[in-house]
């Protein structure tokens, strides 16, 4: 007997955080991209402003546009299911967050007049943190080094020769964390097993 085929929501947060993305790329088509522009970009402002802290981290979440968008979450399809069976949905989450945070906090430090929005940080992250799937104590995978000669240099060699919108400085950062989760995650997980 054949067993029927059926669609399974295989990876909560990475679905989750897509459907997320994408309702508020919806929402800031509606509005004029006011919604994203007062709720999920980062930019400088006072300490005092509550929505500061806010948009640290929801900032990952808006996108100047459809074309952002689908390059953000064509990635994050694509790696984030494995990550998120391999490491769990907590772990990964982490990563999102203190990518959000990191690169919120150190664009507003280092840009104050310019706004900073998109999921390339947390793509960078992800990008970065799937090199270290085969991780073994004591040892450093060529893929690593690899990926991050191949993206990271990239994105040093972008900010210094190009002059585009692109946050050069925030994909960097997310692939740092990637790969400090990377480590911390899988050196971890092996002294657990002893």
């Amino acid at each position: 007997m054949k067993k029927k085929l059926r669609i399974t929501f295989n990876a909560p947060l990475v679905l989750c955080f897509a459907l997320a993305c994408s309702a508020v790329a919806l929402a800031g088509s509606i509005t004029g991209e006011s919604s994203t522009a007062k709720l999920f970009s980062t930019y400088r402002a006072p300490f005092s402003d509550p929505m500061m802290y806010v948009r640290l981290f929801t900032h990952v979440l808006g996108h100047a546009g459809f074309a952002h968008l689908v390059g953000n979450m064509a990635y994050i399809l694509l790696l984030g299911p494995a990550l998120e069976e391999k490491y769990g949905w907590k772990s990964l989450l982490a990563v999102i967050l203190v990518t959000a945070a990191l690169t919120g906090l150190v664009h507003n430090l280092i840009f104050p007049r310019t706004i900073l929005l998109g999921a390339s940080g947390v793509v960078f992250a992800f990008i970065i943190l799937t090199s270290f799937t085969e991780f073994r104590e004591g040892e450093i995978p060529l893929t690593f080094i690899l990926v991050a000669l191949i993206y990271l240099g990239q994105q040093v060699w972008d900010g210094i020769t190009v002059k585009d919108n692109v946050s050069n400085l925030t994909h960097i950062i997310g692939g740092l964390v990637g790969g400090a989760a990377g480590y911390l995650m899988n050196r971890k997980a092996r002294s657990s097993r002893f």
